[in-house]
């Protein structure tokens, strides 16, 4: 089987002839690993089964100011200790400014330019379009996380036109991806935390719950698989984002989910994607701990089909080096 069959087998609930993967790493993750194998060019060489493209302007990043870069939002992020995404160190938006306030076009040519050449040399990968800061995420990078959360109770107005705007702009990404040749659709929105929902299950049926169903309804439209990446403890709404339209839950945090029960229970309906300890075993386990949590998850998460093997985040930086070959290891050769 080419990794693209083996991912459709998987996400179809039926077993293919080994459990596909996929490896992502941090920039000190990366460059930690390119000193261990001696290969720069180490990360290509893995054999992982997704490929992602972006669905973001070209362009959109760019330095302001020493270690502070801004997106295409016009959000910036302050990356002087995290180089990967940064701290938000300003505002965009407040109730006054939404009206003014112009998104970026989704329509832009140019976000879809790299689709045709990548996709004619895919070498049986399975592709997939990715949303990041898809919509709660995108929401509190412009208006402020603590004022997201304060207006979801004292402005509920103002929350639902902001949504609904990026709601917006997320349909027209969506419609313009998936008129290409692509798998599936990431959608990238933190909502969870290591105990529990950010916002509240009742706040997130409110606000988030509608329009996750819009998108996810509006990539199956167009015959393409649906994934979901939220951090956290957020396994209380898998019903919902399965009645929504969800097929593949990211990242799978075995620190706040217990991934043999989340397969139990939600195994026929749900795929995941994750599940490789980067909190604790990835960093303090041994290579032989390392090992066997592989191995249990290839052989009980994978029985049958519905699971797509990965760290539950990229890789951090203090994961140890043996212990991300001896990963790499087993889901090569399980």
């Amino acid at each position: 089987m080419t990794n693209r069959e083996r991912v459709i087998a998987s996400l179809n609930h039926q077993q293919p002839d080994r459990v596909p993967y996929c490896v992502d790493f941090t920039v000190k993750a990366h460059a930690k690993m390119a000193d261990f194998y001696g290969d720069p060019d180490f990360a290509g060489k893995l054999g992982n089964a997704l490929s992602t493209l972006s669905t973001a302007l070209p362009d959109g990043w760019r330095e302001v100011a020493r270690e502070i870069w801004e997106d295409e939002f016009g959000v910036q992020w302050n990356r002087a200790v995290d180089k990967d995404i940064g701290v938000v160190c300003n505002q965009r938006i407040t109730p006054e400014m939404l009206e003014d306030y112009r998104f970026p076009d989704p329509h832009d040519l140019r976000r879809w330019q790299p689709y045709p050449a990548a996709l004619e040399n895919n070498n049986g990968r399975f592709f997939v379009a990715n949303i990041g800061f898809s919509l709660f995420e995108r929401a509190w990078t412009l208006c402020g996380m603590e004022n997201l959360l304060m207006a979801m109770v004292e402005n509920p107005d103002f929350v639902h036109k902001l949504l609904n705007r990026i709601l917006a702009h997320n349909l027209a990404r969506i419609e313009h991806a998936c008129s290409y040749d692509i798998d599936a659709m990431m959608f990238g929105d933190d909502w969870g935390s290591q105990q529990g929902l950010i916002m509240g299950p009742r706040l997130w049926d409110a606000f988030i719950r509608p329009r996750v169903r819009d998108m996810y309804q509006a990539v199956r439209a167009r015959g393409k698989y649906v994934f979901i990446h939220s951090c956290g403890k957020v396994q209380s709404l898998f019903p919902a984002l399965i009645d929504c339209g969800l097929h593949c839950f990211n990242p799978f945090q075995p620190e706040v989910m217990d991934a043999f029960d989340m397969k139990r229970r939600y195994g026929a309906r749900l795929s995941f994607y994750g599940g490789i300890s980067t909190q604790k075993t990835l960093p303090y386990g041994t290579p032989g701990q390392v090992r066997e949590e592989v191995r249990r998850l290839l052989h009980e998460v994978g029985k049958d089909g519905g699971y797509i093997a990965a760290p539950s985040h990229a890789i951090p930086g203090d994961a140890k080096a043996e212990n991300i070959a001896a990963m790499i290891e087993v889901l090569r050769n399980p």
